[in-house]
């Protein structure tokens, strides 16, 4: 595949960001697009595949690229609210449900078009190492990144806390003739890694699964459903999230688009097989799970019963002595043997004989 890891800064108020990593407050407080600038961790012009040297924000980024003719803005943006995103449509001309999608975590993998700008919604997911857990959300944690695509920009907008993406930006910085192919091949950059991502996510879950199979079929471990089902929900709540990039992928691949050119469209190919391998990988963790599921409720119904025959077997032993014992402590001057020398001793010998011919029986069957 090809280079896989995206960065963004630390988020900083009214930041604009230069190509060393330093930042200054916007030189114009109180201006339209101050609420935008504190939604942005970087702001980039990149002309034939270099960076343009110098800072830069928003306006000036999008003018610079505009009076040239050439090159793309490359904007980050970290879970911008909707006055933000507002004044950064108004400077790029975005439709309303660009917006609407770049303020709203939690949407389905999407691919949508607005006449010459492309829009891509990713689900992320980054794998959480536990030892026990309480909620599905402790093995497995989602969110979303928003890319924008036009001729003359590139918006990634994201949501949630997915730190795989720290080095993408400085390692496509470094493959220039990468960056020279324009908005399209940072879209690609971004989907491959988050793809790649899913493998390392699915790895770990498939690791969490056979430790439970080992669990579940062995008789001397103690089983936990609650961590089987918990364990079920995530892998659930996984192939929702991975599934559905299928079609956005796909579309790529065969549709013809604008902003993407004929040589990123060969590597979405290439996103798309390894999507569909992991995409197919969990839907098979999801069903081994549930067979897990059925079988851990199988052997706790099992242990229930072997349990409940193990209790009515020392009842049986234990009804034999005392049916004798409360036949001979009721109060009758008549009954038989009631005088005789030797009949305790002959009771107690009675009783112990039958309880260990009931014990021999029960053993024999297997229930003690």
């Amino acid at each position: 595949m090809s280079p896989s890891s995206f960065g963004f800064d630390k988020i900083v108020p009214n930041l604009s960001t230069s190509p060393s990593g330093s930042s200054k407050q916007d030189s114009t407080p109180g201006g339209p697009n101050v609420p935008a600038e504190r939604a942005v961790v970087n702001c980039a012009v990149y002309v034939d595949g270099a960076r343009v040297p110098g800072q830069q924000n928003l306006r000036t980024a999008l003018d610079y690229v505009r009076d040239r003719g050439e090159g793309f803005v490359w904007i980050g943006l970290f879970e911008p609210d909707e006055r933000q995103m507002a004044g950064i449509a108004e400077s790029f001309g975005l439709h309303e449900l660009v917006t609407e999608d770049a303020t709203t975590g939690g949407q389905r993998p999407k691919l949508e078009r607005y006449d010459d700008t492309l829009v891509l919604n990713l689900r992320t997911v980054d794998y959480r190492e536990h030892d026990s857990v309480k909620s599905a959300k402790e093995i497995v944690a989602t969110g979303d990144i928003l890319i924008v695509a036009s001729r003359e920009f590139v918006l990634t907008v994201r949501h949630g806390d997915f730190g795989g993406l720290a080095n993408l930006r400085s390692h496509m910085e470094d493959r220039p003739e990468l960056l020279a192919l324009g908005p399209s091949a940072v879209m690609h950059a971004v989907a491959d890694h988050i793809v790649d991502a899913y493998i390392k996510v699915a790895d770990a879950v498939e690791v969490d699964v056979e430790e439970v199979e080992s669990v579940v079929f062995s008789p001397n471990e103690n089983l936990e459903i609650e961590h089987i089902y918990l364990l079920k929900r995530e892998a659930l709540e996984l192939k929702h999230t991975i599934t559905p990039l299928g079609t956005p992928l796909r579309r790529l691949t065969q549709d013809e688009f604008e902003v993407v050119v004929p040589e990123i469209r060969h590597y979405f190919r290439d996103v798309l097989d390894h999507h569909t391998l992991v995409a197919e990988d969990v839907t098979g963790y999801d069903e081994r799970l549930t067979s897990l599921v059925n079988a851990a409720i199988a052997r706790a119904g099992n242990k229930q019963n072997q349990d409940m025959r193990r209790i009515s077997a020392w009842v049986a032993i234990a009804a034999v002595p005392t049916m004798i014992a409360g036949i001979y402590g009721m109060n009758f001057d008549n009954m038989p043997d009631l005088h005789y020398k030797y009949g305790y001793y002959a009771v107690l010998a009675f009783m112990l004989a039958i309880c260990v011919v009931l014990y021999w029986l029960f053993r024999r069957n297997k229930w003690l």
